[in-house]
Order: structure tokens, then C-alpha cells, then sequence
């Protein structure tokens, strides 16, 4: 849960502390700009909401680590809603306008959490978590989202040290894959994920598990 609060909270002060131009830099997300991604957070925030406001008797179905959907099919930009939200945000035209919801959305979301109960189940996309595992989950969106937001903006603040390193454990148990220790947590997130491809010595340290390289989260 505190993993939580701070991942979310240095998110949305890396954001916060962008200027102007910074919108239009590349994320590290293919296709998107940062604005773009910082409209995706903004919707991100609503469904912690959404979520947090959904409570279940049901029985829990998924937990931080199979709340994800592991593919190798990249994300090219063509999905209904990775377009929409390319459209919203330059709906937005003032980042001052993207940067003011964030801090309003991101704010009820954060306090919302804060105040909920760990163990209460929670129904969302069709299954059932409870409230500790789906925010555990989201430490990992948080830390992904947050290396794809300073990619290119190198000014920015980056995530915390104890988000990237559960981040880091939660993706080697997601994909079964144990990176040495001369990998730094980002790199492996960065690694495994697809958001950058491995050096020639990497794939050799990471052996023939590098064949399955990348692993797209969703």
C-alpha cells in the first residue's frame, strides 16, 4: 500500500515538474508523445477510482501478479483506445490543462487508496482482487509509466529506488526470468518489457531466455 502512495505521488511530481516544451518530447511508449502519456495517467487514476469504488463479496480471481495479461504483440499505436487518447490529449492544447486534472484526478486517486482496506475485493475488467494486491499491481504501472515518462526528458526526476526494485521482482515472477544482479532494476524493466532492446552482452547474460524477450504487459 505505501509502495503505492509513493510510486503514485513521485509520478505525478515528475509531472508536475515538466515544462512546457517537455509535452512534446517522445515518451518511452512507441507512438506517444509525453502527453499522450500523461493523458493515459489521467485515465489510469479514474479506473483506480472506478475500482476502488467497486467492491465485491465474490471470490478474488486474479493477484498482483496475474492481474496482468502477458503477450509478445507489441502495441502499434492502431488500438481504439491508445487512439483515442492520442486525440484527448491534444485536446487538451495548454499542458497547464493535462497537468491541473492529473493533480486533481491523481490526487482523489491517491487519497482514496490511502484510505482503503487491503483486504476488501474489488471487481475490475472482469475479475476480482483484493484492494493490497490491485495497488500492488499498480506500483509496477506506475514505475513502467514513470521510466517511459523521463525517456527522453532527462531533467525529470525518476522513480523511486523501492518501486523499481519491486517492480523489478514482480516482472522476474511474472515472467519466470532471473536477471543478474549487473542489470540495474530500470534496465530490466526496460529490458523485458520491450522498451529497449538488449545488448549483445545482455542477451548473453541473460541466456536463452533472451528468445523470449519482449514481454508486453497488459
Amino acid at each position: 500500500m505505501g509502495q503505492f502512495s509513493d510510486s503514485w505521488a513521485a509520478l505525478r511530481a515528475a509531472v508536475a515538474a515538466l515544462e512546457p516544451q517537455d509535452f512534446e518530447q517522445p515518451s518511452g511508449c512507441a507512438g506517444w508523445l509525453v502527453r499522450d502519456l500523461v493523458c493515459h495517467l489521467i485515465i489510469d487514476a479514474q479506473d483506480v477510482l472506478i475500482t476502488l469504488a467497486t467492491p465485491t463479496d465474490a471470490e478474488p480471481t486474479r493477484n498482483a501478479l496475474t492481474y496482468w495479461d502477458v503477450s509478445d504483440t507489441r502495441p502499434t499505436g492502431e488500438d481504439p483506445l491508445d487512439a483515442l487518447i492520442v486525440r484527448l490529449a491534444a485536446a487538451y492544447q495548454d499542458p497547464g490543462l493535462l497537468m491541473f486534472h492529473l493533480d486533481d484526478v491523481g490526487s482523489a486517486a491517491g487519497r482514496a487508496a490511502d484510505l482503503a482496506d487491503p483486504n476488501l475485493r474489488v471487481a475490475t475488467q472482469g475479475q476480482v482482487l483484493t484492494v493490497g494486491d490491485y495497488l500492488d499491481a499498480y506500483v509496477l504501472e506506475w514505475t513502467l509509466h514513470h521510466i517511459d515518462l523521463v525517456a527522453h526528458v532527462p531533467a525529470a526526476s525518476g522513480p523511486p529506488a523501492a518501486g523499481l526494485a519491486r517492480s523489478r521482482a514482480m516482472i522476474c515472477d511474472i515472467t519466470g526470468i532471473r536477471f543478474a544482479a549487473s542489470f540495474s532494476d530500470a534496465d530490466v524493466l526496460r529490458v523485458s518489457t520491450g522498451r529497449r532492446a538488449p545488448t549483445d552482452s545482455e542477451k548473453s547474460a541473460i541466456g536463452k531466455a533472451a528468445e523470449r524477450l519482449p514481454f508486453v504487459l497488459g
